[in-house]
């Protein structure tokens, strides 16, 4: 092990996906952090040898309230948090079954359309997720122009 995986912060979480109740368009769950005032992919820490899709089901259940099935694994994004590396694997997910509750973690979540949802995203990091899921072609829906 190199000297810096020992410093690396290690994370997973899910582009998380559904079809629209009202009209059956791909709407995408981003998450408020009231901490960090941002919107992002639910994700969290991985635990001490947990699997990371493991984790990143866990996080999306804990964040969302959903539960999710992976469809394929998306781009990992590496940047710097605190001054640490950090490696974030991600997968894109559909959501199942579920409800959310707020919490201090999460007080906020919103389903928006890929578009909108690239837009309200915080960091540019987390859009390109967006444009990665879209390239998976979840039943049959076509990239952003």
């Amino acid at each position: 092990m190199s000297p810096a995986d020992d410093t690396t912060v290690h994370a997973a979480g899910c582009v998380l996906w559904r079809r629209s109740p009202a009209d059956g368009e791909l709407e995408l769950c981003l998450v408020h952090r009231p901490k960090y005032d941002d919107w992002s992919h639910p994700k969290g820490k991985l635990k001490p040898g947990e699997d990371p899709l493991a984790g990143a089901l866990r996080e999306v259940a804990e964040e969302t309230g959903y539960a999710a099935a992976p469809v394929a694994e998306l781009p990992t994004v590496r940047y710097l948090a605190d001054g640490r590396p950090k490696e974030v694997r991600y997968w894109a997910a559909a959501a199942t079954t579920g409800a959310f509750a707020p919490s201090d973690e999460v007080d906020r979540i919103l389903w928006l359309e890929p578009a909108a949802a690239r837009a309200r995203l915080t960091h540019p990091r987390d859009r390109t997720l967006v444009d990665a899921l879209l390239a998976t072609h979840p039943l049959g829906t076509t990239p952003c122009p």
